[in-house]
């Protein structure tokens, strides 16, 4: 297992690339049963003002409850897969985080891309650690600086391949993964997060309970 401190500075996008977590055996049978078993879906984003459907193919899924909230979409979980059981509690094992839901996204081809943004959302909480599974189709993944867009990373996300995402990542950098002319077979990405408790529903639910006890 090779492991690569991809960068730590003050200010700087601080990440861990593991470039065989998973072995290319693995990764591309579990991008197999990905492909069939997951109930793929075309969300709807917003761009520039309106509404159109992202360039991409998406499942979001976790614990009950682990609802998460991007582009003006409330989006609850999918029960988990089974095969991707195994696949988190290892992450959860090696890394200290409970890790309670994942973002699929299936890029079917070159032409499938995300565009940039920062996994900052409110529901993650301060300095969130994201885990990332690349499967199948290599591609390139890029960061830019928000306050200094000439900053830039990149590398290439292979078969099997994890990167971790930490520290102050989010809210320094934005990441994408640009289109390509290239001929590229499918990509399943993985992000595994932590998705923090609603304190609205906590304090909802502590109301509730209150006004069922009184008298």
């Amino acid at each position: 297992m090779r492991m690569e401190t991809v960068g730590e500075a003050p200010d700087a996008a601080d990440l861990m690339l593991v470039r065989d977590w998973l072995d290319p055996g693995s990764a591309s049978a579990l991008v197999e049963r990905l492909l069939h078993e997951l109930p793929w879906q075309v969300h709807r984003v917003r761009l520039f003002g309106r509404e159109v459907d992202s360039p991409r193919l998406s499942c979001w899924m976790g614990d009950p409850g682990a609802a998460y909230r991007y582009s003006g979409v409330r989006h609850e979980p999918h029960a988990w897969a089974e095969a991707l059981l195994p696949i988190r509690d290892r992450l959860v094992r090696e890394t200290g985080v409970a890790f309670n839901s994942a973002l699929a996204n299936l890029y079917r081809d070159g032409r499938d891309c995300m565009g940039w943004h920062s996994d900052d959302e409110p529901e993650l909480g301060e300095r969130p650690m994201i885990a990332s599974l690349s499967l199948g189709a290599a591609r390139r993944f890029v960061l830019k600086h928000r306050r200094d867009p000439g900053r830039k990373l990149a590398f290439e996300l292979t078969n099997g391949s994890l990167l971790v995402m930490r520290g102050d990542t989010q809210e320094a950098y934005r990441h994408a993964l640009p289109r390509t002319a290239k001929p590229v077979g499918p990509r399943i990405n993985l992000t595994f997060r932590r998705i923090l408790p609603d304190p609205r529903a906590i304090t909802e639910n502590a109301g509730s309970r209150t006004s069922k006890a009184s008298p």
